[in-house]
């Protein structure tokens, strides 16, 4: 194992019969956990990225069968946010001084084009960052998108077994995701990618499958996180909550695409008090404080126990403080990859 994790921080290349070897063992995931932070002081260096999450509508077309907003859960308050006040949200996180907002929610048609354009454009008149996380469109959208002004696009694969796939995700294809991916990337994107951890039937060999694919497609940022059940879901009395296998995958991410960018996500703090301290400890770089408004924030349950974790009032977040006593520095940089080189900025 100790020779593996060496050949994996030393060449960024891993069979998937060695990343399944990895992602199983259960002796040596302290080294690499330390290999992984190790890399990412390397290639990246310690700052820590800090974007804004801005959730503007729980509202979804979709009906996965892992996440709270799914088109079926009847219990779901729904709200969106008006143009003006995502524009607002943006603003106020800007005076804040984030460098860089993602604009999250369902994939809600009432946002058409030309309403995501305004708002897009608007908020690039404050020199922030844009990165757009609203899930499947066209080619034609995707380009508009960009035209206006946005710089990132975060689309989670979820899982590359297409069987699991389409059984969790109804009405959904496997390939049609996968060709989003394309467009974005080939469209001049940031592209972000991810997979959710413990879904019930997803095998090791698939997880070490979601690391090469994102290898392959070249992703930019990759979030992974541990599938937390939901109540209101048909995977209620699912097992899930993965916590140190979803962070083994984190950290691999980092050994085999060394110069990206991995968020700590909120899901990890869910299922461990000090989760995105430990994930920013094993390779991982950004964090996304909630900057939502509490009302609305509260209501965009993906998974529980979500909320408990955001900011009370934003834009401060405790991770903050946290990231500065561990002696990580917070990032001046709208934290693009490529902005660093071994651990330098460029």
């Amino acid at each position: 194992m100790l020779d593996l994790i060496k050949k994996a921080k030393e060449t960024h290349c891993l069979s998937k019969e060695e990343i399944i070897l990895l992602l199983k063992d259960e002796t040596h995931t302290s080294d690499l956990f330390s290999a992984a932070d190790e890399v990412r002081k390397e290639f990246i260096g310690s700052d820590v990225e800090l974007r804004a999450l801005i959730e503007f509508s729980n509202y979804c077309r979709n009906n996965c069968c892992y996440c709270g907003i799914r088109r079926d859960n009847r219990n779901a308050q729904r709200y969106r946010l008006s143009s003006q006040e995502i524009i607002s949200h943006a603003r106020m996180a800007f005076e804040a001084g984030y460098k860089t907002v993602v604009l999250q929610s369902g994939e809600d048609v009432y946002f058409t084009t030309e309403r995501l354009e305004k708002i897009i454009q608007a908020i690039k008149e404050t020199g922030m960052a844009v990165t757009l996380s609203i899930g499947e469109k066209t080619y034609e959208e995707y380009k508009a998108y960009r035209d206006a002004g946005a710089d990132r696009y975060l689309l989670r694969i979820e899982t590359t077994d297409r069987n699991l796939y389409h059984r969790l995700d109804p009405g959904m294809s496997w390939d049609n995701r996968a060709n989003c991916l394309k467009i974005i990337k080939e469209l001049g994107y940031e592209l972000g990618s991810g997979s959710l951890v413990g879904l019930p039937g997803q095998s090791i060999e698939s997880i070490a499958g979601d690391i090469l694919f994102f290898k392959e497609i070249d992703a930019d940022m990759i979030g992974i996180g541990p599938f937390i059940p939901h109540a209101q879901t048909p995977l209620a009395n699912a097992e899930g909550k993965a916590f140190f296998l979803s962070l083994k995958m984190m950290a691999l991410t980092r050994l085999l695409l060394p110069d990206i960018n991995i968020p700590a996500t909120t899901a990890m703090e869910v299922l461990h008090p000090n989760g995105r301290m430990l994930a920013l400890n094993s390779g991982a770089n950004v964090v996304m404080p909630n900057v939502t408004q509490e009302q609305y924030r509260r209501l965009y349950q993906l998974y529980p126990g979500k909320t408990e974790v955001s900011a009370k009032d934003c834009p401060t977040d405790p991770i903050v403080d946290q990231i500065l006593r561990s002696g990580r520095t917070i990032s001046s940089t709208k934290g693009f990859r490529g902005e660093y080189i071994k651990g330098e900025k460029t």
